[in-house]
């Protein structure tokens, strides 16, 4: 309920439990109108979401966010690449 209470943006990164199947993430989606946080279950897709909003205002951040997903974008690429050379 931090969200509720700031006017500020809120990642929810709820960590995995087994004792509840995963279902406890409904603690974090199932949220009251007015309340609007965003809900990310990768702590590198927190840090990365954390950084593009901070590079709303910092160009420099904006430029190393680019390049990250550029960098992400090449890896997935020549993964798939591989992938099609083993089954061809």
């Amino acid at each position: 309920m931090v969200d509720a209470n700031t006017q500020y943006p809120v990642i929810a990164c709820p960590p995995y439990s087994s004792k509840f199947g995963g279902a406890d993430i409904f603690s974090s989606l199932r949220m009251p109108s007015g309340v609007s946080l965003m809900v990310i279950l990768d702590p590198e897709a927190a840090a990365l979401a954390v950084a593009k909003i901070f590079s709303l205002s910092n160009l420099e951040l904006s430029e190393k966010v680019s390049s990250y997903q550029k960098k992400i974008q090449k890896k997935v690429e020549e993964s798939d690449e591989n992938i099609e050379e083993k089954s061809g």
